[in-house]
């Protein structure tokens, strides 16, 4: 650690950016700029000090070299640690091996915040600690370029799938989060007490999505959904964030022809928008290319739920009718077209929730779908029930208690259109775009059966 200068911190005053680190290039040479950012990076060269200076756009290199400089700066440039917390008022000189082409003399500097400790990890290095630890000190494990690079593709998707979504005429909407019951059934609750009386964490918003298709036809959501799963694997949380989709007067085919055209949307604009992203992060580009070649045909194939069970049972592995298709079993299959996205069709009514629609030839199957990346289930969907009185006698065959969604039956009286939809992980997208194992690292602070804070 250097102590050739006590560094003193300071205050903002009335300082403030000029640029961001994407803006300044060759042809601002000679101007004077103001950036600010944290040290991400030092060399010493004996009479040359180099600080590389990150903001959320890229990094700066600044050149502290005496003689060039003022003996103060000089000192307190040596002196800075990593992570600090800086403004630079500087002259842009040309570098052709510094980033964007150019550096920063510095004429003034302003720090705001100086490191007491030095972190547990470098965050120069691409896997620096075990995940737990990263994940003790998130905040700083974020200022990876990794991670940065990952975040920002997250963002981008975020914002693609709601420009492809409002093309698509849909309303975006907003749902309760504390509910009195819940909307996917099962046990896996997060129950809390909300004034006098249990209430519990919404698992999906999609009672009220429903709901509102009466009013808007088409509606999504994008939020937190909260799941109570005793899963400790790399692909479960216990809060995620869920891009929900209901639209009326349509069935699951046309839900799956939406979803697919929406995921190759976001995939072609991320693959447009995000290349320093993709390079980084060594993300093969033509697995991009073969998903968003075929636009405008069906590309993903799907494979209905009873030729797989049929196709594992010929392979030798002992499975039932009605039992779930787990990653295991996909990969048994060893097929091809099981690599990357395909739908899985027409899943046994047993195994769907109460909303969802059977078929109305063979009952014993419904109007749902997965949509798979390999082995990695990424959406559910289905054709709803519209039909009071079929959705009334499903409820009772699920053991649900009536009373309790009394305030969702009582709507439908009142003229609930077909309808139909699904909902998409967002992390476990972002998984796949990214090629991210752990999805631990497609969220900022992950929730899970082990971990609360930070």
């Amino acid at each position: 650690m250097k102590l050739a200068h006590k560094l003193n911190e300071e205050e903002l005053g009335d300082w403030r950016r000029s640029h961001y680190s994407s803006d300044i290039n060759s042809e601002y040479e000679g101007s004077i700029v103001t950036v600010m950012g944290w040290v991400s990076s030092i060399r010493d060269h004996g009479n040359i000090q180099f600080i590389m200076l990150r903001d959320k756009e890229g990094d700066l290199q600044i050149i502290a070299k005496k003689g060039q400089c003022s003996d103060d700066i000089y000192e307190e440039i040596s002196a800075i640690r990593e992570h600090t917390s800086i403004a630079i008022r500087g002259k842009v000189i040309t570098q052709n091996k510094a980033p964007n082409g150019i550096e920063i003399i510095p004429i003034e500097i302003k720090i705001f915040s100086i490191p007491l400790k030095a972190p547990p990890f470098m965050i120069q290095n691409k896997n620096p600690a075990g995940i737990d630890t990263r994940l003790d000190f998130r905040a700083i494990d974020l200022r990876r370029k990794q991670l940065q690079n990952i975040f920002n593709i997250r963002n981008s998707i975020l914002k693609f799938v709601r420009e492809f979504l409002f093309t698509e005429k849909f309303t975006e909407v907003n749902t309760p989060k504390i509910i009195a019951t819940a909307s996917e059934g099962g046990t896996a609750l997060f129950p809390i007490f909300y004034y006098d009386r249990e209430a519990f964490m919404a698992q999906s918003p999609q009672i009220y999505k429903e709901q509102l298709t009466m009013s808007f036809e088409n509606v999504f959501e994008i939020g937190p959904i909260f799941r109570a799963e005793p899963s400790r694997t790399n692909r479960h949380l216990s809060e995620a964030i869920s891009i929900d989709i209901e639209k009326a007067f349509v069935d699951y085919n046309d839900v799956m022809i939406l979803l697919e055209k929406m995921i190759k949307y976001v995939i072609k604009s991320i693959k447009k928008n995000h290349t320093k992203e993709i390079s980084e992060l060594g993300i093969d580009p033509t697995v991009m290319n073969n998903i968003i070649s075929s636009e405008g045909n069906q590309y993903f194939p799907r494979f209905k739920y009873s030729d797989l069970i049929d196709r594992l049972n010929n392979a030798g592995e002992r499975i039932r009718w009605g039992d779930d298709i787990s990653p295991s079993d996909i990969k048994k299959l060893n097929d091809e077209k099981l690599e990357g996205f395909y739908f899985i069709v027409d899943w046994p009514s047993s195994t769907k929730p109460f909303y969802v629609k059977e078929n109305m030839v063979e009952p014993r199957i419904c109007e749902s779908f997965d949509l798979m990346y390999s082995s990695l289930e990424i959406s559910s969907g289905s054709t709803r029930v519209s039909n009071k009185d079929i959705l009334v006698n499903k409820m009772k065959k699920k053991g649900l208690n009536l009373n309790s969604f009394d305030y969702h039956l009582r709507i439908f009286d009142y003229g609930m259109p077909p309808h139909a939809g699904c909902g998409i992980g967002l992390e476990r997208l972002l998984m796949i775009i990214t090629n991210v194992e752990n999805i631990r690292d497609t969220t900022l602070y992950p929730r899970d059966i082990d971990r609360l804070s930070p």
